[in-house]
């Protein structure tokens, strides 16, 4: 397909690239990685697999980079697509679909159900893992912007469709990986609640644990994904408790510093 490039952000992703790369040429040769200051072999590999080069400072979260990979394509469609997804045939066999059908009333965005997988191994298709919608797909002319902030989502004019057919998600491969990547995206989070002068105290580190391991586990039925559902719902629940652990903190600090002012 010549009027659509794919979009892949990466930040030391060498593991994830080079199959990356190879299931976004199911789709098209257009193919640009927005490569943010990696320092692992990630944009040697990126090179060698002969596809367009981008750099963008570093960031510890992907959406300050979102708008700019968009603007680098030079075609009317884009897709994104993440280091540690794939594009799959049928996918790529929609898409082709839709990009060739020229008609101005359809869609200028659409999302795509995610299949997040476990290690390789599981597809999580409970605790609120599946369908897992992303906006992915895009028609340039129809894009406002995306804003820098984490977990954002882009703006459009035009109306929303929904593609059929999923890409693969697979994440949380690594214990100690997992535990990092949390320490940072709560650690943001926690920012941002601390700006908005979310307030907390010891409880809410109870009510915040129990209540997303009952949303994850009972609710969404985590536990029909065996042994692989318990832990990730179990550490759902940390990850949402660790936030607000962040927030009690800076909260403390906060006050110490007003009171000794005073």
């Amino acid at each position: 397909m010549k009027n659509i490039s794919i979009i892949i952000h990466t930040r030391n992703e060498e593991s994830n690239i080079r199959e990356c790369i190879i299931s976004a040429q199911l789709l098209t040769s257009n193919v640009i990685v927005v490569d943010m200051d990696s320092s692992d072999d990630t944009k040697t590999i990126a090179i060698k697999s002969n596809v367009s080069i981008k750099t963008f400072p570093y960031s510890q979260y992907v959406e300050p980079a979102r708008e700019f990979g968009i603007n680098q394509a030079q075609t009317d469609w884009v897709f994104i697509l993440d280091a540690d997804e794939r594009m799959t045939k049928e996918l790529a066999n929609e898409i082709e679909l839709i990009i060739s059908n020229d008609d101005s009333s359809s869609p200028t965005y659409y999302t795509v159900s995610r299949k997040n997988i476990f290690g390789k191994k599981k597809w999580l298709k409970y605790g609120g893992w599946w369908p897992d919608q992303q906006i992915r797909l895009i028609y340039k002319p129809g894009f406002i912007s995306w804003s820098k902030q984490i977990h954002s989502t882009p703006t459009f004019k035009g109306t929303k469709g929904e593609l059929q057919n999923p890409i693969l998600h697979y994440f949380h491969g690594d214990i100690h990986e997992m535990v990092e990547k949390t320490m940072i995206f709560e650690d943001i989070e926690s920012d941002l609640l601390f700006k908005a002068n979310k307030k907390v105290n010891t409880l809410t580190f109870f009510r915040k644990f129990l209540g997303e391991l009952y949303r994850r586990l009972i609710k969404h039925r985590g536990f029909m994904d065996g042994s692989i559902g318990i832990i990730e719902s179990v550490y759902q629940a940390y990850s949402k408790t660790i936030t607000y652990l962040f927030l009690y903190e800076k909260q403390h600090k906060f006050d110490s510093k007003k009171s000794r002012s005073l």
